[in-house]
């Protein structure tokens, strides 16, 4: 990160504009939303800049600044649309101490200006490093459609409650208080003339309120692309004090999670060192007595997530939850292969397995999953991949049924390898994620064997 985005406090300082054509109009319709005072100096403004100074927006001087009408200014453009003349503006700017931007030069700039959403007095800084300025303008436009136009009310009407706020205690319960407002209350209300009531009524009951108890919110995360987190999960991320995670939940995920939320992995390995599911559970009663904890679990909690476990740890302690399920990693690898787990007249049932279980390499229906047509998704069995292979072979498959591995599903490192179970083995070697698929193949791989069968 070159550029480092801060907000700067534009009351009782100066902004001085060197030029007068269309770039410094663009600046100036900008600039005139601050506290600060612009001045300006050009020897030849346009007419709409004239109308500005005229309309007391901003002070107008008709020729080039002399260093010491520079400064103390908390801010310099140079944007005479002449690149030497504003190269001469910003050494003005140097030699005076004041921060200067160049117009449409990064490299000669201190500073740069963002793409900018005003919800007054919300605001939305976006900003590329100067590399796709087209870029931060799409962004742009997608937070406008984004930000509802009573996004500035709801600030403002808070911002107004802020002393009054502070009868309920710090911490979680004024946390929940605010976050009740904004996501919920205050939405509901903008737009009307109840938005004050409606904030007054919800500090009442606030206050009246006894101590908040703790609540553990399990979450789906998903197979790891965070875009396929559902609305309701990234609402509870939002809010939550605590987050406890496993470690295949994606950094882009927990970068979701507040600030200020504690962040605690309980990443498991298989095979290897891991959280003790008893301790898991411990650290859920520790902090789901009395905050809002979020568990988050990769893909759904309720495959092969052990959920039932530190549910009922839950339900002996008398703490409350809640369940949001989430996409589980063998839906999301199916969608990257174009492909459906049912198919009329291929399977019309589909087997989530286990590659391992607390004793091992888990038994399964081996003769089962031999069928003509079926289909079968086993999580961690990247490790149990030979035995797989043999068990398979020995109750009578093909050494041709069509297998695939699918690593880190959804992800940007995604990888898809199609196999047959003859060669599975030797396709499950690389350490990731892994989704293995029995009776399935990638739809480019399915064409190819109609075409063969054909030829």
């Amino acid at each position: 990160m070159r550029h480092f985005p801060i907000f700067v406090d534009t009351r009782d300082t100066r902004i001085v504009v060197v030029g007068g054509g269309e770039c410094a109009a663009a600046k100036l319709r900008l600039l005139m939303k601050t506290e600060a005072q612009i001045d300006v100096f050009a020897p030849e403004p346009e007419a709409l800049v004239e109308g500005w100074a005229t309309e007391g927006k901003l002070t107008l001087t008709r020729r080039l600044p002399a260093i010491g009408e520079v400064q103390g200014a908390l801010l310099l453009y140079a944007a005479l649309d002449d690149e030497w003349a504003d190269l001469e503006t910003a050494e003005i700017g140097r030699r005076a101490g004041v921060k200067t931007l160049v117009v449409d030069n990064l490299d000669a700039s201190d500073f740069i200006t963002p793409a900018i959403v005003d919800r007054d007095p919300v605001t939305v800084a976006i900003g590329t490093e100067g590399a796709a300025p087209v870029l931060a303008r799409k962004i742009k436009a997608e937070m406008e459609e984004m930000l509802p136009a009573a996004t500035g009310q709801l600030a403002r009407v808070g911002q107004g409650f802020r002393d009054a706020a502070e009868i309920i205690p710090q911490g979680p319960r004024r946390r929940a208080f605010w976050s009740e407002y904004y996501f919920d209350v205050g939405p509901k209300a903008a737009g009307q003339s109840s938005i004050e009531a409606a904030l007054s009524d919800l500090l009442t009951r606030h206050v009246n309120e006894r101590d908040a108890e703790g609540h553990v919110t399990f979450i789906g995360a998903g197979p790891g692309d965070p875009e396929l987190l559902t609305l309701k999960a990234r609402k509870a991320l939002h809010t939550a004090d605590v987050v406890i995670h496993d470690g295949l939940v994606t950094p882009e995920i927990l970068e979701l999670a507040r600030r200020e939320a504690e962040i605690i992995s309980v990443a498991k390995t298989g095979f290897g060192p891991a959280w003790a599911q008893d301790d898991i559970n411990a650290l859920l009663l520790e902090h789901g007595a009395s905050a809002r904890v979020v568990r988050l679990k990769s893909g759904d909690s309720g495959v092969f997530g052990r959920l039932d476990e530190e549910i009922d740890a839950l339900e002996d302690a008398g703490v409350a939850y809640h369940i949001i399920p989430g996409i589980t990693s063998a839906a999301a690898a199916a969608a990257s292969m174009g492909v459906s787990l049912t198919r009329r007249g291929r399977n019309s049932a589909i087997q989530f397995l286990t590659g391992h279980d607390l004793k091992g390499f888990a038994e399964q229906d081996w003769r089962g999953l031999t069928e003509e047509g079926a289909v079968s998704a086993i999580y961690m069995g990247r490790h149990a991949a030979r035995f797989i292979q043999g068990r398979m072979l020995m109750h009578g498959a093909p050494a041709t049924l069509p297998m695939t591995v699918v690593y880190n599903a959804s992800r940007a490192d995604q990888r898809i390898v199609p196999t047959t179970l003859a060669d599975l083995p030797q396709h499950t070697e690389e350490q990731a994620p892994a989704i293995l698929f029995t009776g399935l193949a990638p739809r480019t791989a399915q064409h190819s064997l109609q075409e063969a069968r054909h030829a």
